[in-house]
């Protein structure tokens, strides 16, 4: 039928985005918002654009060669949608599709002025905004003209910049259909962007009007610089007026110009402030239909506002869900765990169900509500310096925080009691101690392996909830965090009283290394030793090199030295197969899983090392750990009070080469019980691909736990709710976590209030004494790993199973981190230089580019 080609914007809303597109959906939704006025107008659909499409079938064949093509091939795509481009706006418009439009264009009047614009079904999304990758033409007269213009809309989904966005975000090209909007131009005395959220604070409560003379297009094209005006509860709290000399305004006969504005008024404001406080009432109206902060264009004409687009704010960090309208301070678990990325929902879902402090997810992160300890005296100053010591980042922005009077403060509890049975006394300097907590957390994982093998369907979830209780057990066991507490104030006590007595910096980095116990070092130096089976065996190096499936161990065993090479590989995996790069999440892939991610680092190993490797660099550390201590007690000797100073320091020595080790421990146990509940839970999931209530098995991963259990119990799953997390997962990865986060939305990250970094120089935490100079190799993916001696590793962050990666690397610089988080306790383990918690490392940083880390002044420098 002639009218599926045709609908008036009156007609159409949100819902109907697959026919009208994502700026027609939403024009058509704010059209029925009272009060807000749109121009009037028509959408030539979706069903237009397949029509001229399927006239022409070789654009199909463009379209497959568009998407095999890398999306950093520019000179191809270039061609190719320039191919596309031409193909479509040549494409005669058949008879019945050009008589609808005309027959809408004459509701309008046929010799209107009109604004024609592209309407993509994969643009202005909750997830991807899509803003300026197709084309809009102004001020266009005439039915001819219109017709021309509708078809260079259509070409527009395939620009070059519209064609790479969709390619670096994992969408199908044939997905995506264009729509056109065809509106009766509004001829404004102002026009501009309101953002319903600060764009770069993401303060949920504070608007940004950007304004400028006439048309929008001298803003957008940068022509112009905009007055800002900030607008919270009712009042313009900011006010920033530009002198604008030009502006663009549309021609009589069609078109726009460039113009001078009038020197009078080029340094007046666009609006006053009455009138950007009525545009801001207007966009909380919109704000509040779609339920999320909006960027909207708007125009003002004959003091009226017509509101030509609104769009989701897609780069804006979501809010948790606080259930209350309090002032919530919140602070990044990720920053804490070494893993900013984001999870799938059964992974921050399980995180929640054994994590001893409630946690809100957000973006696909986690975060821990801290403003009650933030609000009393006491509370505030012990969490800050908790902070301070973990990541000096997260202090500073809470710090703040506080100076903004956020947090409403309360008076400190009255003073309590000692703890029942009196104050709990010092743990002993016992081997003994450690020995038997591991032991008994061995012990816990195997009855739990046991125990599990029996259950399936809601009597395996009734399980886990039951195995969620032990799993709390073992990690609030005083014992253990006492253990954890005193390797680490020895640290703390060693490094400020051997800088306060004798002068030296960190002089704890040296004696901590090579410690006994740490299973995260042993586990970087126990893949050197799988090197050392492979190493004699050419053919077998030769074939790891050429590895792309995991089920490479059974072809190794077909070869010379294959059996040995593959029992040295099953053994370390049956020892750390459960950990992974972002292990806090247990839908990542697992080493078990995918033992090719292995493959370049024992390659690597194999090159740059030779036989007994392991046992000679943990030896070496030893042995200067057990030097430095001679040294520092016998200067500490020579000093008034030497005696006293000294027996006080061996004491501390001894305490934490006792337990630092330990401090690796209970992760490496939290990671291996994950991996038993997540064989466990595949195993239901490919249960329910079976029965066909799933159409895959990871599709679980969507799921909280809680939505997973309820499937199981159901047979039922909502395909709908699973396609909207990937969708959301996807974009989330376009998204920085925050250390930081308040429930007005506003993020932040903290600096460093350092003046003793030379200028030019990479500000962090010194985490591991000593300087180094080397090519830094920036790695993103423990997979892309290819290391040579003497390179420094630059990285976002580093969780322990980056640790085989460190035993052949110079240095350490990563993005995230603090003086106790796993990357810099391992750097220590092994003597590297380390700087952490430098903000945007990998991306100041380039590969291949000389740099020198202080890691005992905490900053890196960057080499000609």
């Amino acid at each position: 039928m002639i009218e599926q080609y045709v609908r008036d914007l009156r007609e159409v809303d949100e819902t109907q985005v697959a026919l009208v597109g994502g700026k027609g959906a939403h024009l058509g939704a704010l059209s029925r918002i009272d009060g807000i006025r749109v121009p009037p107008g028509f959408c030539v659909t979706t069903d237009a654009f397949r029509r001229i499409m399927a006239q022409k079938p070789s654009v199909d064949g463009l379209l497959d060669q568009l998407s095999g093509l890398d999306p950093d091939d520019r000179e191809a795509i270039r061609t190719l949608s320039a191919q596309i481009r031409h193909t479509i706006e040549e494409t005669p418009l058949p008879g019945e599709l050009a008589k609808a439009i005309t027959r809408a264009l004459a509701s309008l009047g046929e010799r209107a002025a009109c604004a024609v614009r592209s309407s993509a079904t994969a643009e202005d999304l909750p997830t991807a905004s899509f803003a300026g990758q197709q084309d809009t033409y102004l001020n266009v007269r005439g039915p001819e003209a219109v017709l021309q213009h509708i078809s260079r809309c259509w070409a527009s989904l395939f620009t070059e910049r519209a064609v790479t966005y969709r390619q670096r975000n994992g969408i199908d090209h044939r997905t995506v259909h264009m729509a056109v909007v065809v509106q009766q131009m509004v001829f404004p005395q102002a026009s501009g962007i309101l953002f319903t959220a600060d764009p770069v604070t993401g303060n949920r409560k504070v608007a940004t009007v950007d304004a400028g003379f006439g048309l929008g297009e001298a803003l957008v094209s940068g022509l112009v610089n905009p007055d800002v005006f900030k607008v919270r509860d009712g009042e313009v709290v900011a006010r920033e007026v530009s002198v604008q000399q030009r502006a663009v305004h549309a021609l009589p006969a069609g078109g726009t110009q460039e113009v001078a504005v009038d020197p009078h008024r080029q340094e007046e404001p666009a609006l006053t402030d009455e009138q950007a406080l009525r545009l801001v009432g207007l966009g909380r109206r919109i704000e509040a239909h779609f339920g999320r902060p909006q960027d909207i264009e708007w125009c003002l004409a004959d003091d009226a506002f017509h509101i030509v687009q609104s769009r989701p704010v897609t780069t804006l960090f979501p809010i948790p869900d606080s259930g209350d309208e309090e002032n919530h301070v919140y602070v990044s678990v990720g920053h804490q765990q070494m893993m900013t990325d984001p999870m799938k929902p059964l992974g921050y879902s399980m995180w929640q169900q054994t994590a001893m402090v409630a946690m809100h997810e957000a973006g696909g992160r986690l975060f821990v509500d801290v403003t009650r300890r933030l609000a009393s005296p006491a509370g505030r100053a012990a969490l800050l310096d908790l902070m301070g010591k973990g990541d000096p980042l997260v202090r500073d922005a809470l710090e703040t925080v506080l100076e903004r009077d956020f947090v409403p403060s309360v008076p400190d509890a009255g003073p309590g009691g000692p703890p029942p049975g009196g104050a709990r006394a010092p743990i002993e300097t016992d081997p003994a101690v450690v020995t038997d907590l591991i032991e008994r957390s061995e012990a816990s994982v195997a009855a739990l392996e046991r125990d599990i093998e029996t259950k399936s369907g809601p009597a395996l979830f009734d399980f886990l909830t039951d195995a969620f209780v032990e799993h709390k057990r073992v990690l609030s066991d005083p014992v253990s965090i006492q253990v954890i507490m005193a390797g680490m104030e020895s640290t703390w006590w060693l490094n400020d009283k051997l800088q306060e007595w004798l002068g030296e910096k960190n002089a704890a980095d040296t004696l901590t290394l090579s410690a006994p116990g740490n299973i995260t070092s042993e586990m970087g130096l126990e893949l050197l030793a799988v090197a050392d089976v492979i190493r004699p065996y050419p053919e077998l190096v030769a074939f790891l090199e050429g590895v792309e499936d995991e089920d490479f161990l059974d072809e190794l065993s077909t070869r010379e030295g294959g059996t040995e090479a593959r029992e040295a590989i099953e053994t370390y995996l049956d020892r750390y197969g459960m950990r992974c790069v972002g292990e806090i999440d247990i839908t990542r892939p697992r080493w078990r899983e995918r033992p090719t991610t292995l493959v370049p680092v024992i390659l690597d190993h194999v090159r740059n090392f030779g036989p007994g490797a392991a046992e000679r660099r943990f030896e070496q550390g030893r042995q200067k750990a057990l030097k430095k201590e001679q040294d520092v007690l016998s200067r500490l000797r020579a000093l008034p009070d030497g005696d006293r100073k000294a027996d006080e320091a061996k004491r501390m020595i001894d305490r934490v080469r006792t337990f630092i080790g330990y401090r690796e421990y209970p992760k490496y146990g939290i990671v291996s019980r994950s991996f038993v509940y997540k064989r466990a839970l595949l195993a239901e999931a490919e249960r329910l691909v079976r029965a066909e209530v799933l159409r895959e098995k990871e599709d679980v991963f969507y799921l909280t736990f809680q939505e997973f259990h309820d499937v199981v119990r159901s047979n039922r799953v909502d395909d709908r709710l699973i396609q909207r997390r990937k969708e959301a997962f996807r974009s989330y990865h376009a998204l920085t976590a925050p250390r930081v986060l308040t429930s007005e939305g506003e993020a932040f990250t903290g600096a460093y209030r350092r003046d003793d970094v030379p200028a030019g120089a990479l500000t962090g935490v010194p985490v591991s004494a000593g300087t180094i100079e080397g090519r830094a190799r920036v790695i993103l993916d423990m997979a892309d790993a290819d290391l040579e001696a003497g390179d420094i590793l630059v990285t976002t962050f580093t969780d322990p199973s980056w640790s085989p990666l460190f035993v052949g690397i110079a240095g350490l610089v990563t993005e995230v981190g603090g003086l106790m988080t796993h990357g810099a306790v391992i750097a220590r383990e092994y003597g590297l230089p380390a700087v952490v918690g430098v903000e945007r490392a990998t991306r100041l940083i380039r590969d291949g580019q000389r740099i020198r880390v202080h890691g005992t002044d905490g900053y890196v420098e960057l080499l000609p």
